[in-house]
Protein backbone atom coordinates (compact mmCIF):
# COMPACT_ATOMS: atom_id res chain seq x y z
CA UNK A 1 0.00 0.00 0.00
CA UNK A 2 1.63 3.20 -1.19
CA UNK A 3 1.79 6.46 0.83
CA UNK A 4 -0.26 8.19 -1.87
CA UNK A 5 -3.25 6.05 -0.87
CA UNK A 6 -3.37 7.67 2.57
CA UNK A 7 -2.53 11.14 1.33
CA UNK A 8 -5.47 10.93 -1.07
CA UNK A 9 -7.80 9.70 1.70
CA UNK A 10 -6.96 12.80 3.74
CA UNK A 11 -7.29 15.14 0.76
CA UNK A 12 -10.72 13.72 -0.04
CA UNK A 13 -11.83 13.66 3.60
CA UNK A 14 -12.37 9.89 3.54
CA UNK A 15 -11.23 9.41 7.12
CA UNK A 16 -13.87 7.19 8.63
CA UNK A 17 -11.14 5.76 10.87
CA UNK A 18 -10.92 9.10 12.72
CA UNK A 19 -12.91 9.30 15.94
CA UNK A 20 -14.41 12.55 17.21
CA UNK A 21 -13.88 11.43 20.79
CA UNK A 22 -11.23 9.65 22.83
CA UNK A 23 -11.22 5.89 22.26
CA UNK A 24 -13.16 4.31 25.17
CA UNK A 25 -10.93 1.23 25.11
CA UNK A 26 -7.91 3.46 25.68
CA UNK A 27 -9.51 5.03 28.75
CA UNK A 28 -10.61 1.62 30.06
CA UNK A 29 -7.37 -0.30 29.57
CA UNK A 30 -4.58 2.26 29.75
CA UNK A 31 -4.25 1.79 33.54
CA UNK A 32 -3.42 -1.89 32.88
CA UNK A 33 -0.03 -0.79 31.54
CA UNK A 34 0.86 0.83 34.91
CA UNK A 35 3.02 3.35 33.10
CA UNK A 36 4.39 5.97 35.51
CA UNK A 37 3.55 9.62 34.86
CA UNK A 38 6.25 11.08 32.67
CA UNK A 39 6.62 7.91 30.61
CA UNK A 40 6.83 8.82 26.93
CA UNK A 41 4.25 7.23 24.63
CA UNK A 42 4.71 6.51 20.94
CA UNK A 43 1.57 6.76 18.76
CA UNK A 44 2.24 5.44 15.23
CA UNK A 45 0.10 6.52 12.25
CA UNK A 46 -1.49 8.99 14.62
CA UNK A 47 -3.66 11.00 12.22
CA UNK A 48 -5.32 13.76 14.23
CA UNK A 49 -6.38 11.45 17.02
CA UNK A 50 -7.72 13.01 20.21
CA UNK A 51 -6.15 10.07 22.01
CA UNK A 52 -2.87 12.03 21.93
CA UNK A 53 -4.52 14.88 23.84
CA UNK A 54 -5.85 12.41 26.41
CA UNK A 55 -2.48 10.71 26.88
CA UNK A 56 -0.74 14.06 27.36
CA UNK A 57 -3.39 14.98 29.96
CA UNK A 58 -2.43 11.85 31.91
CA UNK A 59 1.08 13.24 32.25
CA UNK A 60 2.68 11.35 29.37
CA UNK A 61 4.85 13.10 26.78
CA UNK A 62 3.59 11.91 23.37
CA UNK A 63 5.50 11.20 20.18
CA UNK A 64 3.15 10.71 17.24
CA UNK A 65 4.09 9.84 13.67
CA UNK A 66 1.88 10.81 10.73
CA UNK A 67 2.35 10.83 6.96
CA UNK A 68 -0.32 13.36 5.96
CA UNK A 69 0.40 17.11 6.21
CA UNK A 70 -3.36 17.72 6.33
CA UNK A 71 -3.77 15.45 9.33
CA UNK A 72 -0.98 17.22 11.21
CA UNK A 73 -2.32 20.66 10.30
CA UNK A 74 -5.87 19.76 11.34
CA UNK A 75 -4.73 18.21 14.62
CA UNK A 76 -3.13 21.42 15.83
CA UNK A 77 -5.75 23.78 14.37
CA UNK A 78 -8.73 21.87 15.75
CA UNK A 79 -7.16 21.72 19.20
CA UNK A 80 -6.06 25.37 19.25
CA UNK A 81 -2.39 24.48 19.50
CA UNK A 82 0.52 26.39 17.98
CA UNK A 83 3.54 24.09 17.71
CA UNK A 84 7.17 24.87 17.17
CA UNK A 85 8.34 23.21 13.96
CA UNK A 86 11.80 21.73 13.44
CA UNK A 87 13.17 19.83 10.46
CA UNK A 88 14.88 16.56 11.43
CA UNK A 89 16.34 13.61 9.48
CA UNK A 90 13.12 11.66 10.20
CA UNK A 91 10.73 14.41 9.12
CA UNK A 92 9.24 17.70 10.28
CA UNK A 93 8.72 17.69 14.04
CA UNK A 94 5.83 19.70 15.52
CA UNK A 95 6.03 20.18 19.29
CA UNK A 96 3.76 21.86 21.83
CA UNK A 97 2.42 21.18 25.35
CA UNK A 98 4.00 17.75 25.77
CA UNK A 99 2.97 16.51 22.32
CA UNK A 100 5.44 15.93 19.50
CA UNK A 101 4.01 14.97 16.11
CA UNK A 102 6.45 13.92 13.41
CA UNK A 103 5.31 14.57 9.85
CA UNK A 104 6.96 11.89 7.75
CA UNK A 105 7.29 8.19 7.04
CA UNK A 106 7.02 6.13 10.24
CA UNK A 107 9.74 3.82 8.89
CA UNK A 108 12.16 6.77 8.93
CA UNK A 109 12.08 6.88 12.74
CA UNK A 110 15.37 5.47 13.98
CA UNK A 111 16.19 3.60 17.19
CA UNK A 112 17.59 6.72 18.83
CA UNK A 113 14.27 8.52 18.34
CA UNK A 114 12.23 5.63 19.73
CA UNK A 115 14.65 4.66 22.52
CA UNK A 116 13.06 7.11 24.96
CA UNK A 117 9.53 5.75 24.44
CA UNK A 118 8.39 3.72 27.42
CA UNK A 119 5.08 2.74 25.83
CA UNK A 120 3.38 2.39 22.47
CA UNK A 121 -0.32 2.93 21.80
CA UNK A 122 -1.43 1.30 18.56
CA UNK A 123 -5.12 1.73 17.74
CA UNK A 124 -5.15 2.23 13.99
CA UNK A 125 -1.63 1.53 12.76
CA UNK A 126 -1.22 -2.25 12.63
CA UNK A 127 -4.71 -2.78 11.18
CA UNK A 128 -4.06 -0.11 8.55
CA UNK A 129 -1.24 -2.13 6.99
CA UNK A 130 -1.47 -5.03 4.53
CA UNK A 131 0.21 -8.31 5.53
CA UNK A 132 3.59 -7.66 3.91
CA UNK A 133 3.92 -4.28 5.61
CA UNK A 134 2.69 -5.59 8.97
CA UNK A 135 5.69 -7.89 9.19
CA UNK A 136 8.10 -5.08 8.33
CA UNK A 137 6.34 -2.74 10.77
CA UNK A 138 6.58 -5.23 13.64
CA UNK A 139 10.22 -6.05 12.91
CA UNK A 140 11.46 -2.51 12.32
CA UNK A 141 9.29 -0.11 14.30
CA UNK A 142 8.44 -2.29 17.30
CA UNK A 143 11.96 -3.68 16.98
CA UNK A 144 13.43 -0.22 17.65
CA UNK A 145 11.46 0.28 20.86
CA UNK A 146 13.47 -0.35 24.04
CA UNK A 147 13.42 -3.40 26.28
CA UNK A 148 10.73 -3.02 28.92
CA UNK A 149 8.52 -0.94 26.64
CA UNK A 150 4.81 -1.51 27.30
CA UNK A 151 2.15 -1.55 24.63
CA UNK A 152 -1.60 -1.25 24.24
CA UNK A 153 -2.67 -2.74 20.91
CA UNK A 154 -6.23 -2.63 19.57
CA UNK A 155 -7.18 -4.78 16.57
CA UNK A 156 -10.19 -5.77 14.47
CA UNK A 157 -11.17 -9.29 13.44
CA UNK A 158 -13.56 -10.13 10.60
CA UNK A 159 -13.67 -12.54 7.64
CA UNK A 160 -11.09 -10.86 5.40
CA UNK A 161 -12.66 -12.04 2.10
CA UNK A 162 -15.82 -10.10 2.99
CA UNK A 163 -14.11 -6.68 2.89
CA UNK A 164 -11.18 -5.00 1.23
CA UNK A 165 -9.05 -3.33 3.89
CA UNK A 166 -7.98 -1.06 5.34
CA UNK A 167 -8.73 -1.54 8.10
CA UNK A 168 -7.57 -5.13 7.83
CA UNK A 169 -8.45 -8.09 9.98
CA UNK A 170 -5.65 -9.02 12.40
CA UNK A 171 -6.55 -11.99 14.59
CA UNK A 172 -4.77 -13.28 17.69
CA UNK A 173 -2.73 -15.80 15.74
CA UNK A 174 -1.39 -12.95 13.62
CA UNK A 175 -0.56 -10.89 16.70
CA UNK A 176 1.34 -13.85 18.12
CA UNK A 177 3.18 -14.39 14.85
CA UNK A 178 4.25 -10.78 14.64
CA UNK A 179 5.26 -10.12 18.22
CA UNK A 180 5.70 -13.25 20.33
CA UNK A 181 9.41 -13.58 19.57
CA UNK A 182 10.17 -10.29 21.38
CA UNK A 183 7.09 -9.33 23.36
CA UNK A 184 4.99 -10.83 26.13
CA UNK A 185 1.38 -10.71 24.96
CA UNK A 186 -1.81 -10.76 27.00
CA UNK A 187 -5.26 -10.38 25.48
CA UNK A 188 -7.34 -8.17 27.77
CA UNK A 189 -10.63 -8.25 25.88
CA UNK A 190 -12.37 -9.45 22.74
CA UNK A 191 -15.87 -8.19 22.01
CA UNK A 192 -18.47 -8.36 19.23
CA UNK A 193 -19.00 -4.89 17.73
CA UNK A 194 -20.81 -5.70 14.48
CA UNK A 195 -24.12 -4.24 15.66
CA UNK A 196 -22.52 -0.83 16.19
CA UNK A 197 -20.58 -0.70 12.90
CA UNK A 198 -23.07 0.08 10.13
CA UNK A 199 -20.38 0.64 7.50
CA UNK A 200 -19.07 -2.90 7.93
CA UNK A 201 -22.57 -4.36 7.76
CA UNK A 202 -23.25 -2.34 4.60
CA UNK A 203 -20.24 -3.99 2.97
CA UNK A 204 -21.59 -7.43 3.79
CA UNK A 205 -19.35 -8.24 6.75
CA UNK A 206 -21.02 -10.97 8.78
CA UNK A 207 -18.83 -10.94 11.92
CA UNK A 208 -16.73 -8.22 13.54
CA UNK A 209 -14.82 -8.19 16.81
CA UNK A 210 -12.35 -5.85 18.42
CA UNK A 211 -9.55 -7.14 20.63
CA UNK A 212 -7.25 -5.39 23.10
CA UNK A 213 -3.75 -6.64 23.96
CA UNK A 214 -1.22 -5.66 26.57
CA UNK A 215 2.39 -6.02 25.40
CA UNK A 216 5.75 -5.85 27.16
CA UNK A 217 9.10 -6.12 25.39
CA UNK A 218 11.44 -8.77 26.76
CA UNK A 219 15.19 -8.50 27.16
Amino acid sequence: MQPEFWLERWREGRIGFHREEVMPLLVQYWPALALPAGGRVFVPLAGKSLDMIWLAAQGHPVLGAELSPLAVQQFFEENGLHPQVTDTPAGRLHAVDGIELMLGDVFALDAATLATCEAVYDRAALIALPPELRTRYADEIYGRLPVGCRGLLITLEYPQPEKNGPPFSVDEAEVQRLFANRWDIERLERRDILASEASFRAEGVTALHTAVYRLRKRA
